[in-house]
This record gives structure tokens, C-alpha cells and sequence, in this order.
């Protein structure tokens, strides 16, 4: 079992479920039902499952040439393709069927996401936009659970603005991240901010998506909000994107701890407010 977290970065899912449920409540105004809470958990976790898993067998080559990845489980061998495919087999049955326990519009839209999970893990062989990739995939989180509450596309408008903040968040924490790789994968090859542009433009490039991310997150306050209870959080979260730029050479505290508090502001900022 140790493995197969291993494998998936199951506490990856800190950095999407306080998104997820951030569009849920934005929806919902209210309390909503406690199934409805749980499959969403399971559909963000069997979204993480295919995601993940997909982009570790796709990479798995490249991965064995990589100091700092030849150790994950399909390249040193603790795990084989098999393994792997079955992972994303259960990871792909509890996101749909989880989808549908939702409502049919979910099921209905729930391809759209595999369709980004399956580009992705291509984007850095062809172009350094790959990390809008990431972003992309996790702005669709909250979308969903904006749209498990209301079952329909009419308030589309008002669920834009926690997408777009994703989008802008996560991409640039994700060329933070990319940093690590910077030389290697100007070695093998590999699109990137750092390896084509060099590691401090990338950062100004992060930081820029950073300050974007934070003008979208005070229009969403303004608008879908409007309660001053929300602006303490608007601002914690506006000083930890900061901070996390001020201390993007610490890669660990940047990219992982820094950003589940910001997640988790940005969850009871709405919680208070709605």
C-alpha cells in the first residue's frame, strides 16, 4: 500500500480539494448535502488517480534519466506497468461513476478533464506552455464543484473567476517547481520556463502570474463576495503568494507548504462569506 500512495502523491490532493469545495460552497450559498460533499472527495480523488498515474507512465522513461526522479516507483522498478495501468483503471471507474452519483450534466462534462490529463504529460516535449497544463487541469477543480451544486451551466459567469485564479496560482507555482529540473532538462531536451528562458526570468514570469492571480482573487471579493468578513483572508492569501515568490529558492516550503495554506485560506474565506 506505501507504494501506491507513493506513486499517486495522494497529499498532492491538499492543493485541489480546498479549490474543489471552495466552487462547491461559492454554488451553494448554503450547507449542502453531506453525500454530495463525499462524492465530491471521490471524484477529486479518482481524478487525481488518473492524472497522476498517467503522467508517471507516460514520463517513466524520462524519469530514469533524471537524478532526481529515477527513484519513483515505475522507473527503479518497485512497481510495474501493470500496476501502473490498474491504478489508473480504479482512478478513471471511481471518477466517473462518482460523476454520475453527481448528476448527468457532471458525467456529461467529466471527459473534458481527461482530455487535459492526457495532453499534458506531452506539452513539456513540444512547447514551454506545458505549465499552463498543470493549471489548467487543476482551474477545472473548482468549476466542478461549482457545477455538482447547480447541474447546469446557467450561472457559468459566476464561476469563472475561482477557475481563473487557479489557472494564474497554479502555473505559477508550477514553474517554481520546475526550477529543480531546470538543467537536466535542457540536457534531454525538455520545454520549460527555466530551461529556455533561464531560472530568473522564469521566476518574473511566476511572479507576474502570481500578481495576476491575486487582482482575479480581489475581483472575485468584490463581486461574487461582498462581504468585508472576506477581505482578512484575501489579504493572507495575497502576503503567502508573495512570500512564497520571496522564497522560491526553498522549493519544498514554496511549492508545498506555502500553497496548501493558501488553498485553505481561500476555502474559509468563502465559507465565512457566503
Amino acid at each position: 500500500m506505501k507504494k501506491y500512495l507513493s506513486f499517486i502523491k495522494i497529499e498532492h490532493t491538499l492543493f485541489s480539494l480546498p479549490m474543489i469545495y471552495s466552487g462547491v460552497f461559492l454554488a451553494t450559498k448554503e450547507q449542502p448535502p453531506f453525500s454530495l460533499l463525499i462524492l465530491v472527495l471521490t471524484a477529486a480523488i479518482g481524478a487525481r488517480l488518473v492524472a497522476m498515474t498517467l503522467n508517471r507512465i507516460v514520463d517513466r522513461e524520462i524519469d530514469k534519466h533524471n537524478p532526481r526522479t529515477v527513484r519513483r516507483e515505475l522507473p527503479s522498478g518497485v512497481m510495474n506497468l501493470r500496476q501502473g495501468y490498474g491504478v489508473l483503471l480504479a482512478g478513471l471507474a471511481i471518477y466517473l461513476v462518482s460523476a454520475k452519483m453527481i448528476s448527468d450534466f457532471c458525467f456529461m462534462l467529466s471527459p473534458i478533464p481527461l482530455v487535459v490529463f492526457v495532453v499534458y504529460p506531452y506539452l513539456k516535449r513540444f512547447t514551454p506552455l506545458a505549465h499552463f497544463g498543470v493549471g489548467m487541469g487543476l482551474a477545472m477543480g473548482p468549476l466542478g464543484g461549482f457545477f455538482a451544486v447547480t447541474g447546469s451551466a446557467d450561472r457559468l459567469g459566476e464561476a469563472l473567476l475561482l477557475p481563473l485564479f487557479n489557472l494564474f496560482w497554479a502555473t505559477g507555482f508550477d514553474i517554481i517547481y520546475s526550477t529543480l529540473d531546470e538543467e537536466f532538462d535542457k540536457k534531454a531536451g525538455l520545454y520549460s520556463f527555466p530551461s529556455r528562458f533561464g531560472k530568473a526570468t522564469a521566476l518574473k514570469i511566476s511572479a507576474f502570474l502570481h500578481l495576476l492571480a491575486f487582482i482575479v482573487l480581489v475581483a472575485l471579493v468584490v463581486i461574487s463576495l461582498n462581504a468585508l468578513i472576506a477581505v482578512p483572508f484575501l489579504l493572507l492569501s495575497g502576503f503567502l503568494l508573495w512570500f512564497e515568490q520571496h522564497k522560491a529558492e526553498d522549493v519544498e516550503l514554496a511549492f508545498f507548504k506555502i500553497n496548501i495554506v493558501v488553498g485553505f485560506s481561500i476555502l474559509v474565506m468563502i465559507l465565512v462569506s457566503v
